[in-house]
């Protein structure tokens, strides 16, 4: 990779890029920049400077892989494609609950029949542990699809609201209906559970579907591919496969609603190639989650819940992982010894060869993580771990103290094993720290103290949080998982994905019964007295104006 790097900069991006010193989109754009000065990332160039001057920005989706070849799948099929869904839409087959619920159904039984098959899938892309894979991934997924199975008919009832005097007698309800045809766009880190999870909503809801996984990933992506015609209904399901050419084609066409998980830089290239089409998005991005550590906790619990929530997530590779640590400058030692300590006890006296530590994903984010240690001023702060093995993609759980602010760890998303830990004066100043940085998609806070929690929940914003846990709020169907500000738009799980991919149709009934020509012309004094007194919920005096009186006569 690093190689061909060198020989061009000509550099492919899927849902992920460089931070780069001069940025122009271009969503129409589809030709590979071919000179050293450019790259391409889907649907646009950036400028780059040489390799020397290079900063690097790490997201769930970023790819660094030369062309070669050109794609089949171009703007024309991509065309076809949502053209032959959308026929197939309009016919309502995806709006009655018979076919919603035999393609749950189907989801759930492929993942029952085909578990050894996408825990070797998620270990070969990752070389994910088959009990994190089983937790993370495949427990996640059959839960949600479970409870869209139960739920699916609660869901797709219309709900009864209340009217007003003014539309006497009448009935409304709230009526769910699809939006049509969607595109889900996923990322590489959890690769199954967060192709399938939003395909479970976008189906739950009736709308014809496509999923266009990772190619990071790309064991999962064909195994995703293969497993879908088998499983699932292709005249209004299907995967597409491919980088970056795949989904610009496919970000070039008019869809009912763009699903996308990746990066805040990608995600604007995704929004503005939407609103060329007024599409609606949902952008489940990332950021800097911080943990701020109080010195009231139970020691052990929190070192073993924060190396969960960052090693325990593919090592670190989660945008909800734990990016860095806030604690006081008295209380950081006793917490990195802790975590020095549960760290040996989770991963072995070598990590490296720990089977319970995912690996890196490629050689890309290998260099991309090598690279945040050795700068300078950095290197000189790491006060655990820091091995590396480049022929096994494999770096040990690290920790870092003080790093410098300036530094590319401290202001892009990690998405690896590295930890910094800031220090500060009192644990209040930790509020400041995290305020000064894009908003989190989860935020998490580790204390006894009651008022310190309400404060972290009324002062801190972020897309989620945790109170003495990490990553756990996201498993919790009845609560939303989504981003604010950069860290996203829009939210997802359990219900929330079903209505994530509706539309709420107001409706409101009335009989031919009960004609007034109050609302109509002529509009005579004596009408505007009635209307007045009935919009103002003065039943007495809208009696009183109808016989031609008023209450002050």
């Amino acid at each position: 990779m690093t190689k061909l790097l060198e020989m061009n900069h000509a550099l492919r991006f899927s849902g992920g890029l460089y931070r780069t010193t001069s940025c122009r989109l271009n969503v129409a754009s589809l030709a590979l920049a071919t000179s050293p000065s450019q790259s391409q990332f889907s649907g646009g160039y950036c400028s780059i400077p040489p390799p020397s001057r290079l900063k690097l920005t790490c997201y769930a989706t970023l790819s660094a892989v030369v062309k070669t070849h050109e794609s089949a799948f171009d703007g024309k099929e991509a065309a076809s494609l949502v053209d032959e869904l959308r026929t197939n839409f309009n016919t309502g087959r995806t709006k009655s609950y018979e076919w919603r619920i035999s393609q749950l159904q189907n989801i759930a039984k492929m993942i029952d029949e085909k578990e050894k098959a996408i825990t070797e899938a998620l270990h070969q892309d990752l070389s994910k542990p088959e009990l994190e894979a089983f937790l993370a991934e495949l427990s996640n997924t059959k839960s949600s699809c479970m409870l869209a199975i139960k739920e699916l008919k609660n869901w797709m009832a219309p709900e009864t609201v209340k009217t007003s005097v003014t539309t006497f007698p009448s009935s409304a309800q709230i009526v769910s209906e699809p939006l049509g045809v969607v595109l889900v766009i996923s990322a590489w880190n959890f690769p199954f559970l967060l192709s399938v999870e939003p395909v479970i909503g976008a189906i739950s809801a009736g709308n014809a579907v496509v999923l266009k996984p990772s190619e990071i990933a790309p064991a999962t992506s064909s195994l995703l591919a293969k497993l879908f015609s088998e499983y699932l209904d292709e005249t209004t399901i299907r995967v597409v496969q491919g980088g970056v050419p795949e989904t610009t084609a496919l970000l070039d066409q008019k869809w009912d609603k763009i699903f996308f998980t990746g990066g805040a830089r990608v995600g604007r290239i995704v929004m503005a190639a939407a609103a060329k089409n007024l599409t609606p998005v949902v952008l489940e991005l990332g950021g800097k989650c911080p943990a701020l550590v109080d010195s009231d906790v139970n020691l052990q619990v929190a070192a073993r819940r924060i190396i969960t929530g960052k090693w325990g997530c593919n090592n670190g590779q989660a945008c909800i992982g734990v990016d860095y640590v806030i604690t006081t400058k008295d209380f950081a030692p006793k917490l990195i010894n802790a975590l020095k300590t549960e760290l040996k006890t989770f991963f072995g006296e070598n990590p490296l060869d720990s089977k319970d530590l995912s690996r890196i994903v490629n050689s890309f984010h290998f260099k991309r993580l090598e690279s945040m240690m050795k700068e300078n001023g950095v290197a000189d702060k790491i006060v655990h771990g820091g091995q590396t093995m480049e022929d096994k993609l494999k770096i040990s759980p690290t920790i870092l103290v003080d790093v410098p602010e300036g530094s590319t760890m401290m202001h892009e998303e990690i998405f690896g094993p590295l930890l910094p830990v800031v220090t500060v004066s009192k644990i209040e100043d930790g509020f400041q720290v995290i305020r000064s940085k894009p908003k989190p998609l989860a935020a998490y806070l580790f204390t006894d103290n009651k008022e310190l929690q309400n404060q972290f929940v009324q002062n801190v914003s972020a897309g989620g949080m945790g109170i003495n846990e990490t990553v756990l709020h996201v498993t919790l169907k009845d609560l939303p998982f989504g981003g604010v500000g950069e860290s996203g738009i829009g939210a997802y799980h359990g219900k929330f994905s079903y209505e994530t991919f509706s539309h709420k149709k107001g409706v409101l009934y009335r009989s031919f019964d009960g004609d007034s020509d109050l609302r109509y012309p002529p509009y005579t004094p004596e009408k505007k007295r009635v209307l007045k007194a009935l919009l103002s919920s003065d039943i007495f005096g809208a009696i009183l104006a109808f016989f031609g009186f008023s209450k002050d006569s």
